[in-house]
């Protein structure tokens, strides 16, 4: 009983000053098979059979004992591992927050996200085309002959003889016509990238985009035309904004016209942006020509029609006060966050 009670407080004294890795060692030493625990129990056959249940149960107490002390030492050591660990990455709430940075969308999607959500409450359809197009969608079913200016080598970048990455949407507009000559009517805007030989500087890029839009029904008129680039000026700069037409050529469209708005800036009056005219050129328009009409196997004389024409960069120049059209493709990121929402 004296080795039994010394081996207790040899082993309880050790378990309090252990840490993770002796207290391990403590558990080989004192309870593995071959511990001193289990060497007592080998004792046992020395002793009488009145005296081994009682030894018997006194090992066990000692084992429980030691076992219950490991125990407890395991979940001390693990709860101060625990507090170090949460007092290392302790986080002082009343700093100011990081503000993550976010992205946006470029100002030229604002623009076309803007004009489609437009024509699409007026029932329009937005059509996709290729931007690798060819000769026959981008000029010839256009109305533009042979010879035309337009097709010149120095305005057009040509893969070969009939293929060209496209200088114009109108070419989405002619794969439209084609495919729904028999589902008039037709309303559809035309979104996209262009292609053209050109010497980019502030105001010319030989990359931009563009956003047409067609309408083909019967009694389609001039005035329909007129409303409906009104609205969509409106809605796009000022809901004091007017209109004027001013006589044009597109091969596409007869008559052909010019369209400025009143300013936004100085609301007509004259400024610096209007040149102090009061006026800004905006888009190009006009009534599909019967031409046109025909190629698609259309009848042009039941079904009339008009279309028209907007530079992206040039309402998001004017929109967003921007005076250089290479910023929009620079990539310049203390540019573009001046368009977070």
């Amino acid at each position: 009983m004296l080795d039994l009670e010394t081996l207790k407080n040899e082993a309880l004294k050790a378990i309090s000053d252990a840490d993770s890795k002796t207290l391990e060692e403590l558990r080989i030493e004192y309870l593995s098979k071959k511990g001193k625990i289990q060497g007592l129990m080998a004792q046992m056959r020395d002793l009488s059979a009145e005296e081994k249940p009682k030894f018997g149960q006194m090992v066990n107490d000692l084992k429980n004992s030691i076992s219950a002390a490991m125990d407890a030492k395991k979940e001390e050591l693990e709860s101060a591992l625990m507090n170090t660990k949460l007092l290392s990455e302790k986080v002082d709430i009343t700093l100011d927050a990081y503000n993550p940075k976010t992205g946006t969308m470029h100002p030229l999607t604002l623009v076309q996200k803007e004009i489609e959500d437009i024509f699409i409450g007026m029932g329009y359809n937005v059509a996709e085309g290729p931007e690798l197009e060819s000769d026959l969608y981008n000029f010839t079913k256009a109305n533009t002959p042979e010879g035309h200016p337009a097709r010149d080598m120095q305005d057009t970048f040509y893969v070969d003889a009939s293929r060209l990455l496209r200088s114009q949407t109108t070419a989405i507009q002619m794969r439209v016509l084609e495919s729904d000559a028999q589902k008039l009517p037709i309303k559809v805007v035309c979104p996209g990238k262009v292609y053209r030989r050109d010497d980019d500087d502030a105001t010319h890029s030989h990359q931009f985009m563009q956003c047409e839009g067609l309408v083909i029904g019967e009694n389609i008129t001039v005035a329909d035309l007129k409303g409906t680039l009104e609205l969509m000026i409106r809605e796009m700069f000022s809901k004091d904004a007017k209109i004027r037409f001013r006589p044009s050529y597109f091969p596409f469209t007869e008559p052909s016209f010019e369209v400025d708005m009143t300013c936004h800036i100085c609301g007509g009056k004259g400024c610096p942006t209007c040149k102090g005219t009061g006026w800004i050129e905006i888009l190009g328009s006009g009534m599909v020509h019967p031409n046109v009409l025909e190629m698609a196997g259309i009848d042009s004389k039941k079904y009339t029609g008009f279309a028209f024409g907007v530079g992206i960069e040039r309402v998001a120049m004017l929109k967003y006060g921007i005076t250089d059209i290479r910023d929009l493709y620079t990539n310049d990121i203390r540019f573009l966050d001046g368009f977070k929402r």
